[in-house]
């Protein structure tokens, strides 16, 4: 297993809310330039998670690449 029990725990997490969304169909894209997705957000979560020693390196990784929430629970990368 990966890290810490924070880490796993965090991972946990991520997998219950892709699982959730994994049912949705997206959308064809416009001619709106890309911008970057809710899936792709999730998808460096987990990679800074797996890739992490333990749960403080995690957090510091986390908010070092701007994928730590704010107040909203939303993160601080902008689509």
């Amino acid at each position: 297993m990966y890290g810490s029990l924070d880490v796993r725990k965090f991972l946990s997490q991520q997998e219950e809310t892709a699982s959730r969304s994994a049912s949705v169909v997206p959308a064809p894209r416009s001619g709106e330039p890309s911008g970057i997705t809710d899936d792709q957000v999730h998808r460096a979560r987990v990679a800074v998670a797996r890739s992490s020693e333990d749960a403080e390196d995690c957090r510091l990784l986390l908010d070092m690449l701007g994928l730590v929430p704010d107040e909203d629970g939303e993160p601080p990368v902008t689509q």
